[in-house]
């Protein structure tokens, strides 16, 4: 038994700009920066689009917040989740922040939280602005996050009158990976060149890792795949090799 504190997370919903559909993949990501103990939805729930909202806040113990509409173009919802964000930080039990939006409104939220040390990971879609991707420590696309994979139905027994059985469901479609493009490429070499070699010309991929992640808001999970090791195995710059003691090196080939 480990008498080590779990570390406290706060997960900030702006209902507007996120999907109810995509909140199971965000916790397990947030579980890496520990447990989820605070929940907010911020949203007016007089509106009949965040029905998927209002139901998923029972399932998951998410503390609703109610913000009406008081002037067309203005959303004071993001005035409230900044407000409340702030006074979590400064009350000093917060170790990590989840912030759901595809709002680049939040992007001097999540620089202010990360200037006290507290990291800041954003879930959006694919369109949001490039300002809050960079603001957060990480920043994850809730569309690769979802496994579009369809569900393979039990297949049904023969039927009594002896017709034959139904014909075995197709296999799940493969959730499609995104592109690795140059840039991606650029910031993985550039992370190569900054971590230590040892005398085969290799380095530690978890270092390596690090260096990436602490240069961008760069994740894995944002072109299909769970591991580093798992993209790094894609890029023909790179060889990986796994050595007896577990641990992934990686060498620049080109």
């Amino acid at each position: 038994m480990t008498d080590t504190p779990t570390r406290n997370v706060a997960l900030l919903i702006d209902a507007d700009n996120a999907s109810a559909a995509t909140l199971d993949p965000v916790l397990t990501v947030l579980a890496e920066l520990g447990t989820v103990n605070v929940r907010r939805v911020y949203g007016n729930w007089s509106k009949p689009a965040l029905k998927a909202w209002r139901d998923m806040s029972i399932m998951h113990g998410i503390e609703p917040q109610q913000q009406f509409d008081l002037t067309k173009g203005k959303n004071a919802t993001d005035m409230k989740m900044t407000i409340d964000a702030m006074d979590l930080l400064f009350r000093g039990r917060i170790d990590g922040f989840g912030i759901m939006s595809s709002d680049s409104d939040f992007m001097p939220l999540a620089t202010r939280i990360r200037q006290d040390g507290v990291p800041v990971y954003g879930f959006g879609t694919s369109r949001t602005p490039e300002g809050f991707r960079q603001a957060c420590t990480r920043f994850i696309d809730v569309g690769a996050l979802n496994d579009t994979s369809e569900p393979v139905p039990l297949p049904l027994p023969p039927s009594i009158t002896g017709t034959a059985p139904a014909p075995k469901p197709a296999a799940p479609k493969a959730k499609p990976k995104q592109e690795i493009g140059a840039d991606v490429i650029k910031l993985l070499i550039d992370a190569y060149g900054a971590s230590k070699r040892d005398e085969r010309g290799y380095v530690s991929l978890s270092a390596m890792g690090t260096l990436a992640g602490n240069r961008s808001s760069f994740d894995t999970r944002n072109y299909g795949y769970s591991r580093l090791q798992d993209l790094i195995a894609m890029i023909p710059n790179f060889q990986s090799e796994t050595r007896d003691d577990g641990r992934v090196f990686v060498k620049r080939l080109r």
